[in-house]
Order: structure tokens, then C-alpha cells, then sequence
């Protein structure tokens, strides 16, 4: 079955996923990460791409990211300069990645909170850390530069933390209390996939809309957010797509 084209459109929030192949490592030592690192803040500001939160794990990562333009761009960059040096440190060839990243188009109003929190625990649901006093300190993880025990000037925490509070004091304790609330939830997979189900905002959601007798919803793998929001982005993606076969057609045309 054939992939679906990926959506984008400049200044939406995008919940981006890689995997190494076959589940292995991408990471597979410190220097590795810090060389991540290194990439991240070069090219962050050099695409105009906002960061709000990353989990690095030894097999994958996690972001919250806002590009001014296209995603794409960032992260063909981003994934082909770190498979070069992956490759020639560990004398090695061929994909690093499993298949293409995952980029999922988040409607924010309804889902910022949710998706730094659960990218923020990463590292505790993988048992990386031991406790949210571990997590607090983990260098690889946004969560420590919310926490103020790492800095790294490509990661907007201002933005985040202005969901929390007014006073920088105040809303990193509620910030922390909203992340410490989120740790017996487990696994969430209606953030990163489910498709009609990540789309509706979750089982609970789809139960009160069939009570009502609603079970057409429009749904989108590549989309969380409610039935507007993923109708309007579809939309725009389909006028964007159509004009673009049209401009081709001109071109080739002139030929």
C-alpha cells in the first residue's frame, strides 16, 4: 500500500519521530548525541525551525517542532549529515533510518501540553532514568532545560513555559507538576498513531460522538487534532496539491 504524501505548511506544529532500522541504535554513545546536538543548533535557526521539546533514546527521538517554511528541508539535512558521520565513525554502510521520519501535524490549542509532556517522559518510560528526579538532570531531554539545569539556546522555553504561569518561578513548578501528573498514563499511542482515533482527540472523544450518532468523522494518520482542524488542513493540502499539477502543466506546456 502506497505512502501517504506528508503535510506541511509554514508556522503549524509538527510532532516528529525518527527510528534507526530495524530498531537498533542511532545513538549509541554520548559523543553521538552531542553531535546531534551540534547539528540541531546549526540548522535550527538556520531553517527558522522552533523546538519546544526532544527526547533523544538510544533507538530514536522525539521533537516538537514550528518551521517558518517546510519541514522537509530541516530534516533532510538534519538526518543525511548525521548518517555521513554515523557511518564513517563506525566504518559502516547503508540506512541508518528506518524508512522516512514520522511528522505528524498538531493542532496546538489542544494538544502543546500534552505533547511536551509525553515527549519529556520518554526517557522515563524507556527506563533511561529511574525518577523525575533523574529526569530532571537527563542532558538529553528538553525537560532539563525547562528545569534550568541545562541550557541550549535553540530550545524555545520561554514559549513553554508561558502555557504554565506568568513568573518563570511559577510556571516551571506547574510545569513540573503537569509532568509528574502524566507519569502513570503510560504509553499514549493515540499521540502517535491511531489514525481516526489520534484525529478525534482519543477513545473517549469517538464514544461521546457515536453516542450522538456521529460515526463519520473525517480522521487523518498524519493529523492530530479535532474533525475541523484535520478537514481544513486537508483541504488546504489539496488546493496547495492541485495548483501545484496545474503550474506543472503550464511549464511543461512552454516547452
Amino acid at each position: 500500500m502506497p505512502r501517504s504524501a506528508r503535510l506541511d505548511a509554514p508556522g503549524v506544529l509538527h510532532h516528529i519521530i525518527i527510528r534507526g532500522i530495524e530498531r537498533r541504535n542511532i545513538f549509541r554513545d554520548n559523543k553521538d548525541r552531542d553531535n546531534f546536538i551540534d547539528r540541531l543548533s546549526d540548522l535550527l535557526p538556520a531553517t527558522q525551525t522552533a523546538c519546544y521539546a526532544w527526547a533523544f533514546i538510544p533507538n530514536h527521538a522525539h521533537f516538537l517542532f514550528r518551521s517558518s517554511g517546510e519541514i522537509s528541508t530541516l530534516m533532510r539535512r538534519l538526518l543525511t549529515g548525521y548518517a555521513i558521520y554515523f557511518n564513517k565513525r563506525y566504518r559502516r554502510h547503508g540506512q541508518l533510518f528506518q524508512n522516512r521520519y514520522k511528522s505528524i501535524i498538531c493542532q496546538e490549542d489542544m494538544y502543546f501540553r500534552e505533547l511536551i509532556r509525553y515527549i519529556h517522559l520518554n526517557p522515563l518510560r524507556a527506563k533511561i532514568v529511574s525518577d523525575i528526579k533523574e529526569l530532571n538532570k537527563y542532558p538529553y531531554s528538553g525537560h532539563s532545560v525547562l528545569m534550568g539545569r541545562k541550557k541550549h539556546e535553540w530550545q524555545d522555553t520561554e514559549y513553554v513555559l508561558s502555557y504554565f504561569g506568568k513568573k518563570v518561578s511559577e510556571s516551571k513548578k506547574a510545569y513540573l507538576s503537569y509532568v509528574k501528573k502524566g507519569i502513570d498514563q503510560g504509553r499514549r499511542p493515540e499521540l502517535t498513531g491511531g489514525g481516526l482515533v489520534r484525529s478525534l482527540g482519543g477513545w473517549s472523544m469517538i464514544k461521546k460522538l457515536r453516542l450522538k450518532g456521529q460515526d463519520r468523522i473525517k480522521g487523518d494518520e498524519r493529523i492530530l487534532g479535532d474533525g475541523e482542524f484535520v478537514t481544513a488542513l486537508l483541504s488546504d493540502a489539496k488546493e496547495k496539491l492541485e495548483r501545484s499539477y496545474k503550474l506543472n502543466g503550464v511549464s511543461a506546456s512552454l516547452l
